[in-house]
C-alpha cells in the first residue's frame, strides 16, 4: 500500500545519508501516522507543507507533532497561489487559461471565491498601517508562528519578489493578526 512505499522510499534515503551522501532527510505533505512510522526508521530533519490563511489544517496536527519532534517546517504556499498577494481580482480569476490548475481549485470558486478576496483586502488594509503590500503580511502572518522554520514563496518576475521580500522582518501584533483573521 502507500504507507509501505512510503516507508521503503523514506529507508532509502536513511540509508543514502547513514553513507554520508545526504545531510538531512525530510519530507513534503506527509501526515502525523505517516511521519510516526518514518520516524522509527531514522529522524525527519523537516517537514513541507502547504501553509497560508486559506488553507490552515497544518494548525492542529502537523505544526504541533513538528514543534513537539524537533521537526523543522519549511511552508509552501503561503500566498494562497496567488490569493493572497493583493493582486488577485474576479476579472484575473475568470481570465486564467485553459490548463491553469487553479480554475477547478475550489478557493477560487464561489463561496470561498469572496471570502478570499475580502481576506486579502484584509491583508492590504494591515499592510497599508505598516507600509506593507499584502503579500509581506500573508508572508509575516505565516512567519509568526514559532513552529515555522522558513517559508518557500514563489515569484514569476522580480516586482512580485519586491512586493513580498522584507515579509520576512515585519513582526504583526496580536491586533493585527486579530483584523487579518476577521476576529
Amino acid at each position: 500500500d502507500k504507507l509501505d512505499e512510503t516507508l521503503e522510499g523514506w529507508a532509502e534515503m536513511a540509508k543514502l545519508k547513514a553513507e554520508g551522501k545526504l545531510r538531512w532527510i525530510g519530507v513534503c505533505n506527509a501526515t502525523i501516522a505517516e511521519m510516526e512510522a518514518m520516524s522509527a526508521i531514522a529522524p525527519i530533519t523537516s517537514l513541507q507543507p502547504p501553509y497560508s490563511l486559506v488553507k490552515r489544517d497544518v494548525e492542529t496536527d502537523q505544526l504541533p507533532w513538528c514543534s513537539g519532534h524537533g521537526v523543522g517546517t519549511i511552508v509552501y504556499s503561503p500566498m494562497g497561489s496567488g490569493l493572497l498577494t493583493g493582486a488577485m481580482t474576479r476579472e484575473r480569476v475568470a481570465s486564467f487559461p485553459e490548463g491553469d490548475w487553479r480554475r477547478n481549485n475550489p478557493q477560487f470558486q464561489e463561496p470561498k471565491l469572496t471570502e478570499n478576496l475580502a481576506l486579502a483586502g484584509r491583508l492590504k488594509t494591515v499592510g497599508a498601517r505598516h507600509g506593507r503590500t499584502a503579500a509581506e503580511v500573508a508572508l509575516a502572518w505565516v512567519l509568526r508562528r514559532p513552529q515555522v522554520t522558513a517559508a518557500i514563496v514563489g515569484a514569476r518576475n522580480a516586482s512580485q519578489v519586491d512586493g513580498l521580500i522584507h515579509g520576512s522582518d515585519l513582526r504583526l501584533s496580536s491586533e493585527d493578526v486579530a483584523e487579518i483573521e476577521g476576529l
